[in-house]
């Protein structure tokens, strides 16, 4: 899935008035308004990608930021959200496909869909049969972020721990670190699946007796568990405040560049523990009530330029779908194996179920016992 909020000098860059979307959807002539309004999370695209686009076509790009898929899910299912793109991820997706927000693609109008990895298209076509509704972004991983030196400190000079979930999952190992910050995301789509796996259990299960498995376990860690977050724990992994995070792969890289460019002596490193965790898809797709659908094709056809996409990868760290891309990813984050899995681990890896509405409600409900301690 993020993560994946805009630093403010990006997102005064793009637009002033962010959240001030562009409302405007013909031209006196008839045609569209060269406007865009965009809905994605945030931290995730690069700082010249939507200046270089309003250059190459002269769409001013209105980008609001969301830091969980339950934020855009609810503009979508009330309708009129004002916005020509929105980023879901592929479970989120599916379901929305089902309620019938999306516009179906015109395939003819998005040429650099020839680019894209035959092999991913084929998963994602398991929610989206045909590839009939969206476009793959990005993808990711859920799994441990770790400050090096502090996790060393409490187990005996080893970071070997962090290669499983035993460390989050078993209140004796996330004990040792709640004095220096746990922060997880605060998204029950994320950390119930999750639990369900390590647990031995299927992550796609809507059994309420199987979910109460996953929420007494998480109920057993919430008191070593400083914060519940989807974007804070960038910052403050990089600068330290914080020790271990269960967050999104590209975030916690993030993270570990940023301390590294500001020499503060912190060393952030991110694991895909070794009993599998789950892999992501984001997804382009334009809701069938969008001002600007034309603008939104392009915008889409751009973001699959090979440059376009392995620029975005560069600057988010997370691996994109443009196949074409990667040999111009930078070659430290291409040959990263936690960007980039080799085939062993990605033969564990696990996607994300598409819920009813009652395992939804079940999951929420859930997550509020579990959040506040009950």
């Amino acid at each position: 899935m993020n993560l994946r909020i805009l630093t403010a000098g990006i997102a005064i860059s793009l637009l002033a008035a962010c959240g001030s979307k562009e409302d405007g959807g013909k031209t006196p002539e008839g045609g569209e308004a060269k406007v865009l309004n965009v809905y994605n999370y945030s931290d995730y695209i690069a700082e010249d990608t939507i200046p270089n686009f309003d250059k190459a076509t002269g769409i001013k790009v209105t980008y609001d930021v969301f830091d969980s898929d339950e934020m855009v899910e609810t503009k979508l299912l009330t309708g009129n959200s004002g916005y020509d793109i929105v980023v879901p991820t592929l479970n989120f997706f599916g379901r929305q496909i089902q309620a019938g927000v999306f516009l179906p693609l015109d395939k003819s109008k998005i040429p650099n869909l020839a680019n894209l990895d035959p092999a991913v298209m084929a998963r994602i076509a398991g929610q989206d049969p045909e590839n009939k509704y969206g476009v793959p972004y990005m993808i990711g991983t859920t799994g441990i972020g770790y400050n090096v030196a502090k996790l060393k400190e409490r187990f005996g000079g080893s970071a070997d721990i962090a290669n499983s979930w035993d460390l989050v999952f078993k209140p004796e190992n996330i004990a040792k670190m709640k004095d220096c910050g746990v922060t997880i995301l605060d998204t029950p789509a994320d950390m119930i699946p999750i639990a369900l796996h390590y647990l031995g259990e299927d992550p796609h299960s809507g059994d309420p007796a199987v979910l109460q498995k996953a929420a007494d376990l998480l109920k057993s860690i919430r008191p070593y568990v400083q914060n519940f977050h989807s974007s804070q724990y960038v910052g403050s992994l990089a600068n330290g405040s914080t020790c271990l995070v269960v967050g999104w792969s590209g975030d916690i890289i993030q993270a570990r560049d940023r301390a590294e460019e500001a020499k503060n002596g912190v060393e952030v490193a991110y694991s895909i523990p070794k009993e599998g965790a789950p892999q992501w898809f984001d997804m382009l797709a334009i809701p069938k009530d969008a001002k600007h659908p034309e603008n939104a094709y392009a915008f889409i056809n751009y973001l699959l330029e090979p440059q376009v996409a392995a620029n975005n990868t560069n600057v988010t760290h997370y691996a994109n779908p443009v196949k074409t891309a990667t040999p111009l990813v930078d070659a430290a984050i291409r040959d990263d194996k936690t960007i980039y899995p080799p085939e062993d681990v990605a033969a564990k890896m696990f996607t994300y179920a598409i819920n009813t509405p009652e395992t939804d409600k079940l999951y929420t409900r859930l997550w509020t016992e579990i959040k506040t301690g009950r």
